[in-house]
């Protein structure tokens, strides 16, 4: 038997076989004899081997290098082994096999002969590749070039003029558009886009009025930039210039995907052009944006607020032609490139869900990128990774690659080792259109295209807009220090507008005396606004208050007004009776039972609630009061520590059950998601998932606390610094595995000094809880008091079960989360040394003191770091008059944990305490360390041993 896999049959020509297979069920004559033996086999029962759905079945696997794509393995594997057919005319057959080759060669490697580069410098030499010689001009002779062929769809009719053949295949594949697409395993949409391609030339029939929108279009992009280059000589903008095409094919996108249902487009992108869509596509006033390169006139009132103005976002209801409306959004976006995707996604299906779109042809996401950064920043690859998983996809994106063919000075051969910067988006089953950014027409061919194609398949799609940079980096960068020879090009190169103004008034369709007026009134614009904006500032602060907004606040924390959080007792009870209940027949895991289940039927009895009970009560009550729920991380179904199980699997069947569902009222949905091994682009989704639920609870949680590390960027940028550069609130709750319990230096700190050291203008709550009720209460605060504010939650480990960390279900029926956890068991009058410390070492060092029966140490727990309890320390404080020795005690080294972001506020508390009746402010906990942890358990051990007797028996020690 021949080997199928080396056949003519595998998966590189299946496209091709597939259009000979659907002719020959029309019409049988109309294939050659030898396909027709093919066609016709039968599997001695007399049922075709070779049918259509067959052909759906995937390929066996291939050896690497060799065939791609979807085949009939069983038909594949028949005929390879069938006899010759009767071999056709020798000339016949030789030029139909020359001429099936270019056309797959066209489609397969077509983008590797496009003029792509609008400053028309040579494409490296790719000899190397077999395919590209077939798209050779003297691939066939002049005489080959007058037959009628075969052309395996690419004309609607099935035989053409040989070179009519390869004009067409040229123009579509080889002009200003290149396509990858063969390499896409749905057969389907490979089928779509040669269909649209090729039956069009790849290219759109504008009218004179069409043409004359995309040039006004142009006009505006180029007078907007140039009008800025003139009236503020030098100041930043990070201009379009060179990439003007981006304008009209945004205009087009929203053209063709409002007709196809989109109703709101959620837009991310970083510096370059971004002023010229907030203006030309966001409809954002010119005067606004004049008004901001002038700045506040009071710049006092914004002493470390605000955010330069290529930064800042925006939204607007854009009137398509059509007369249809888009809401618009163009996300806020730090100098952090990329990392502004994740949001954006996470923003888009929160409206999905929000508004019902299950369907997510109604709200859309469109990133635009650079090309360096693109395919340097690994986030890339993270949001591209979750685009299709069920908990973070969102019908598909539209990614817009604004390719300068420069990094800030870095030339394509430093900064990547593909051909194309585009070449991570080949992890996706997705289309790529290069598109040469000086072909107006093409781009917006392109952006039409990919824009129904998204709308039809929902998935991912990428445009290269492969163009340049006519300034530096920014408009203060000499760029000709480090690319001589490419400026050279530039500085000759006319403007996209004059080339295409030029094309049309010799193809007679706009004079250029129209292209004149279109560009005389660009200018008249521009110019009247900025009058406008000189006569009065149009400098406005960003209101992100409105809509879904309008009932939270922000600011500062001390006066904000507080919510009930306590549950009537019977309430939590029948919430615990469903919550340790799986269905009739569900056969639930036996040590899910055991340590589950009948736990919880057993704590209904003794009312003795641990950690688990705590949080999933919380959620249970909050579904019930109609307040939606999104827990995402990985593993966060069942919980790192095997303590959520909020999902529950059936061991025969595989069927899963949520048993939080049940709670569910009104539009509130239960949702908890194990997420893919990332950590910055799921955590910049969820908080972009916060930003349009502000009436839900929206969790993120780390495998263990340590792996915040991975998502630093989304807390700095976004997290702890949104309300302050932008005015956008957030009530994103991290959920952080923390303790040092000898797991060693990665999985034991969540950093909790770098989230205090964040802490500024009350923008962040941290909390360390260490009861049941404080995470029930915490949680429940977090959504019904009318404050939106990140929190961030130092979550236990051991403390998930240690019989000490248990709450009686009174606690959560009444009282409220505590800032400041008392020592109940002090005699006030008694204590002389006071120990203040967070988390799980309250547990060790009560034990310690209750054994000794010391009545002089007082232990209090600061549940809450920030916004720091200064008041009800005070008071506190105030209540000791024998107090002598006040010491934070944490298990981090000295340099992490709280300490010194507790010592000042501390020393301040005691400060006011008169001379008789000073306290000595000391630290107890391990010295200072470059690790956050030793690998060692016993040291482990030895060290958590001398902390507690520092705090205990003897007091802080030398070099401690």
């Amino acid at each position: 038997m021949a080997n199928f896999q080396d056949s003519f049959l595998s998966g590189g020509n299946i496209d091709f076989i597939e259009g000979l297979y659907a002719r020959f069920l029309e019409d049988p004559g109309s294939v050659d004899a030898s396909w027709r033996e093919v066609f016709e086999r039968n599997d001695g029962t007399g049922r075709p081997i070779f049918n259509t759905k067959l052909l759906e079945a995937p390929t066996p696997a291939a050896p690497e290098g060799k065939g791609k794509g979807k085949a009939n393995g069983a038909a594949v594997q028949a005929a390879a082994a069938a006899p010759q057919a009767p071999a056709a005319p020798a000339q016949d057959i030789g030029l139909q096999s020359k001429v099936d080759q270019a056309i797959t060669a066209f489609r397969l490697r077509g983008h590797l002969r496009a003029k792509l580069d609008p400053l028309a410098r040579p494409r490296p030499q790719l000899g190397h590749v077999a395919d590209v010689a077939l798209m050779d001009e003297n691939h066939f002779t002049p005489k080959e070039l007058e037959q009628a062929v075969e052309c395996n769809n690419v004309f609607p009719q099935q035989r053409v003029r040989l070179a009519d053949l390869v004009t067409r295949l040229r123009r579509t594949y080889s002009d200003h558009i290149g396509v990858e697409f063969m390499q896409m395993l749905d057969s389907e949409r490979r089928r779509w886009l040669m269909k649209r391609m090729e039956h069009s030339d790849n290219r759109t029939p504008f009218s004179v009025e069409e043409q004359r929108h995309i040039l006004t279009k142009l006009s505006y992009a180029e007078g907007f930039e140039n009008f800025l280059h003139t009236k503020y000589v030098g100041a930043k903008r990070f201009s379009l210039d060179g990439g003007e095409a981006l304008i009209p094919m945004l205009d087009a996108l929203l053209e063709v995907g409002s007709g196809m249902g989109l109703k709101e487009l959620v837009i991310g992108m970083a510096h370059r052009g971004r002023l010229n869509v907030l203006t030309n596509i966001l409809g954002k006033k010119p005067d606004q944006i004049f008004s901001e390169f002038d700045g506040p006139k009071d710049p006092k009132a914004y002493l470390g607020r605000g955010d330069v103005k290529y930064h800042m976002g925006f939204s607007s209801d854009h009137a398509t032609r059509s007369g249809k409306n888009v809401h618009l959004s163009l996300a806020f976006n730090p100098s952090h490139l990329e990392c502004v995707g994740p949001v954006v996604e996470g923003r888009v299906r929160a409206k999905q869900d929000r508004g019902g779109d299950t369907e997510r042809t109604q709200v859309m996401p469109l990133l635009i990128h650079g090309d360096a950064a693109f395919i340097g920043q690994g986030i890339t690859s993270e949001t591209l990774n979750f685009s299709g998983l069920k908990g973070y996809t969102t019908g598909g994106t539209v990614h817009i690659v604004i390719n300068n063919q420069v990094g800030f000075t870095t030339d394509p051969s430093d900064s990547r080792t593909s051909i194309y910067s585009t070449a991570i988006a080949q992890m996706l089953d997705i289309p790529v259109f290069h598109v040469n950014g000086d072909d107006p027409e093409a781009c917006v061919h392109a952006a039409r295209l990919a824009a129904e194609y998204r709308q039809t398949f929902k998935s991912d799609v990428v445009i290269d807009l492969i163009c340049y940079r006519r300034y530096g980096h920014n408009e203060g960068d000499d760029p000709s220090f480090t690319q001589p020879a490419m400026y050279d090009l530039i500085r000759k190169h006319p403007p996209v507008r004059a080339l295409y103004a030029k094309a049309l008034a010799e193809a007679g369709r706009i004079s250029a005396e129209d292209s004149d007026a279109i560009k005389q009134r660009c200018f008249q614009d521009f110019d009247a606004a900025l009058t406008r904006a000189r006569q009065e500032s149009q400098f406005k602060e960003p209101n992100a208050l409105e809509g879904l907004w309008q009932p939270y606040k922000g600011g500062l924390l001390k006066n904000a007004p507080q919510a009930s959080t306590a549950v009537a007792k019977a309430t939590l009870r029948d919430a615990l009776q469903k919550l340790a209940t799986a269905p009739e027949g569900f056969n639930v895991h036996r040590d899910v039972e055991r340590t589950v289940l009948k736990k919880r039927q057993g704590m209904l009895e003794s009312e003795e609630l641990q950690w688990s009970e705590g949080e999933s009560l919380a959620y249970a009550t909050l579904l019930s009061e109609g307040y939606g729920i999104r827990l995402s991380g990985q593993d966060s179904e069942r919980g790192t520590f095997s303590h959520r199980h909020a999902v529950l699997h059936d061991t025969q069947t595989g069927e899963e059950f949520t048993p939080l569902r049940q709670f569910a009222t009104g539009k509130a949905t239960f949702n908890v998601y194990n997420s893919p091994l990332s950590e910055m682009g799921v955590l910049g989704f969820d908080y972009g998932y916060s930003l349009d639920v502000p009436d839900g609870l929206t969790l993120w949680e780390a495998q263990f606390g340590d792996f915040a590390n991975g998502a630093q960027i989304i807390i700095d940028q976004f997290i702890a610094a949104a309300e302050s550069k932008w005015r956008r609130l957030s009530g994103i709750t991290l959920l952080l595995p923390h303790g040092y319990e000898g797991q060693g230096p990665e999985h034991s700190s969540a950093r909790l000094e770098r989230f205090l050291d964040l802490c500024a203008e009350d923008n962040l709550q941290v909390c360390y809880p260490t009861t049941p009720a404080q995470i029930f209460h915490l949680l429940r605060r977090q959504v019904l008091r009318p404050v939106r504010k990140p929190l961030v939650i130092m979550s236990p480990k051991s403390l998930l079960r240690r019989p000490e960390a248990t709450s009686r279900m009174d606690d959560l029926a009444t009282g409220a989360f505590q800032e400041v956890i008392p020592d109940a068991k002090a005699d006030a009058a008694k204590v002389k040394r006071l120990l203040l410390c967070s988390g799980k070492v309250y547990y060790d060092l009560a034990k310690a003191r209750d054994e000794r029966k010391d009545d002089s140490i007082a232990i209090v727990r600061v549940e809450q770091l920030y916004p720091f309890p200064q008041d009800e320390l005070a008071n506190l404080v105030a209540k000791l008059p024998a107090l002598q020795e006040l010491y934070w005690v944490q298990e981090e080294p000295r340099n992490a944990g709280a300490w010194h972001f507790m010592f000042p506020r501390l020393h301040d508390l005691l400060s006011g305490r008169s001379q008789q009746q000073t306290v000595k402010l000391g630290y107890i906990g391990r010295a200072e360390a470059a690790s956050p942890a030793t690998g060692f358990t016993k040291t482990h051990d030895y060290e958590q041993q001398l902390i507690i007797e520092e705090a205990i028996l003897r007091g802080p020690q030398n070099g401690r």
